[in-house]
């Protein structure tokens, strides 16, 4: 997204792997829906959800849809129908800046409230939350060192820092590391795009067939990926102890590094792409 109004162009740097479950999205649907849902009159009603809808189109740069009643006031049942399903469609087809710019302006316009969506975020493991200085509302984003130190739940490890960890072990030419950590990251948006609590306590060999039936990436590189977690398992140093030497190399590093970065970046585009159409 290139014009933002409540992050900065560092700021959307920082965020660039920072994935947001569809869980956290469900959540705030569900609180918007509360909000639609409050008017005593059915015509208010479809229209706060239209609100949202457009909102959400206008951060997409989508149609906005014009919202007419007939000549006595009312709907048809079509309409209302329409707007229940593309409500529900509204958060989970934003990526993390489009959230962040859907969520500024409801924050400006009193729909949501400031501690509602931090204390979201914080539940989330998201390594940002939204600030309101100056009469102006923004985000601050966490420093990895200060995430590190909040020891994040295991099973819901976040991207940004693990990306971080691998570019730092790639830095490090620990190349073991990097092997674990990419394996890591997969393992982790594997988990975000199957989106239930069944696998949590799983590794990615335990549920890799449904991950497989529910991504979107091409076979070619969900074999790839298989075939990492595969080696992370048996290369020496990468997660476990040995006392054999690492045979990755610093070549095979850095395409690692730089493959596990895209994977990470089309999944989550083209699993947005699927909602949003």
């Amino acid at each position: 997204m290139k014009f933002t109004i409540y992050s900065t162009k560092e700021q959307k740097k920082d965020l660039e792997y920072e994935v947001l479950s569809q869980e956290f999205y469900g959540f705030v649907t569900r609180h918007l829906m509360r909000w639609t849902e409050e008017p005593e009159y059915s015509e208010t009603i479809i229209s706060r959800k239209n609100t949202i809808i457009n909102l959400s189109s206008t951060l997409l740069s989508k149609s906005i849809y014009v919202l007419e009643s007939d000549d006595d006031g009312y709907y048809q049942d079509a309409e209302y129908a329409w707007h229940e399903s593309n409500f529900l469609l509204s958060v989970r087809r934003l990526n993390t800046i489009e959230f962040i710019e859907f969520a500024g302006e409801l924050l400006v316009k009193g729909i949501l409230d400031l501690s509602f969506i931090n204390d979201a975020l914080k539940e989330e493991n998201a390594s940002f939350k939204f600030v309101y200085a100056d009469r102006t509302y923004g985000i601050e984003v966490f420093p990895i060192g200060d995430i590190e130190k909040e020891s994040f739940n295991d099973e819901h490890p976040n991207i940004r820092l693990l990306v971080d960890r691998m570019e730092n072990s790639l830095q490090r030419e620990d190349y073991s590391n990097v092997l674990h950590s990419s394996a890591s990251i997969f393992e982790t948006m594997a988990k975000e795009v199957i989106g239930t609590d069944g696998i949590q306590n799983q590794t990615l060999g335990g549920f890799f067939d449904r991950y497989r039936n529910e991504s979107l990436l091409p076979g070619s590189i969900l074999d790839y990926i298989l075939e990492i977690y595969r080696k992370r398992n048996s290369e020496p140093l990468s997660g476990h102890g040995s006392l054999e030497a690492p045979s990755i190399s610093s070549e095979e590093a850095i395409v690692l590094s730089q493959m596990t970065k895209a994977f990470v970046k089309i999944e989550s585009h083209l699993q947005r792409q699927v909602t949003s159409s």
